[in-house]
This record gives C-alpha cells, sequence and structure tokens, in this order.
C-alpha cells in the first residue's frame, strides 16, 4: 500500500508540477514577455513546493513552533549563520512573494493590528530578504543560484505581477483542457 500512495503522490506532483509550468511560462513568457526561463522555472517550483502549508511555514523558531509572520522570520535569520541564514532569507523571500503575488487580498489579514506583521512591506521585506540570501554563498547544484535570487529581489514586483497573471488563469479555468500546458 505505500508503494501505491507514493506513486499517486508522484503522479499528482508530476501533474501540479506541468499544471504551474504551463501557466508559469504562459503568464511570464506570452503576457509579459519574460525571457528568463530560470526565474519562470523558479517561480513554477515554488508554486508546487507551497501547494503544502509544511512547506509554506516550514521555518521554526528556537523552541521548535513555526515561525508564520515575516517578523519572526527575520529574527530567526538573525539566530543563523552560512547556508541556514541563506534558507531563511530565501524562504522570507518566496514566503512574501507568494502572499503578495497570489492572495494579495490576505495580506489585510495577515498584517492585522493584531499581528507582528502589521507594519511590515512584505513587497520591501521580500527584495532585501532575496537580496541577502543572493550574497551569502551556496553549494555549486543549489536550486537557487545567488545570480537568480538576484534577479528575484530586482525583479519582485514583476514576479508578483506575474503570480496574479496565474491566478487569473487557474480561476478562469485556462488549461483545464490542456491548451496552455502543452
Amino acid at each position: 500500500m505505500q508503494f501505491e500512495n507514493n506513486a499517486s503522490e508522484h503522479s499528482l506532483n508530476h501533474t501540479l508540477e506541468r499544471f504551474f509550468a504551463g501557466l508559469s511560462e504562459y503568464a511570464f513568457h506570452s503576457q509579459l514577455g519574460v525571457a528568463d526561463t530560470e526565474l519562470v522555472n523558479y517561480v513554477s517550483k515554488l508554486l508546487v513546493r507551497f501547494t503544502k502549508t509544511d512547506a509554506l511555514h516550514r521555518i521554526r523558531q528556537l523552541n521548535g513552533q513555526r515561525a508564520t509572520e515575516v517578523v519572526t522570520m527575520m529574527t530567526e535569520a538573525q539566530h543563523r549563520i552560512g547556508l541556514a541564514k541563506r534558507e531563511v532569507h530565501r524562504h522570507i523571500g518566496d514566503f512574501t512573494l507568494f502572499w503578495t503575488g497570489l492572495y494579495p487580498e490576505s495580506l489585510r489579514g495577515l498584517q492585522g493590528p493584531d499581528r507582528s506583521d502589521q507594519f511590515v512591506s512584505y513587497c520591501h521585506q521580500g527584495k532585501l530578504a532575496y537580496e541577502i540570501a543572493s550574497e551569502i554563498e551556496a553549494d555549486e547544484d543549489s536550486e537557487a543560484p545567488s545570480d537568480l535570487l538576484h534577479r528575484l529581489s530586482d525583479q519582485f514586483e514583476m514576479c508578483a505581477y506575474g503570480l496574479r497573471e496565474i491566478r487569473r488563469q487557474w480561476e478562469s479555468g485556462a488549461g483545464t483542457d490542456g491548451a496552455i500546458l502543452m
């Protein structure tokens, strides 16, 4: 039975990868004229990764609790060094890009008066986090090379807009007949 569960999960991931890759390529290449394949692939993989809540809230505080607010993640980044610090900053960039681009209407709740993030600019903090992460040397085989993280910082607003276009496409049902996914 475990094999069947792994096979069906793999099939679902493959389907999600194709779906988000198709939508990302259409939004960025066709609608926005962005020819940066590495950046488009990164955004597509971010969407797949964040379909799981565990990935969205993967940063843990020193006490073991999940860091669900940007302010808490920023504090955790200060306690880390090297690649661990880079990964926290990269995650802050991914987290803020995800919410800013895909669900901007949710920011009001995420930044409510009773939240630590009430005075945080997700756009500014995301750009800064990607830039900091880009300055920390990574392994050669990193899925997020420094030059890519630097481009994500420079083009944060455009990427957020691209994510809004992706959302419009999937909400309109585009791609369900395979038109965009091919």
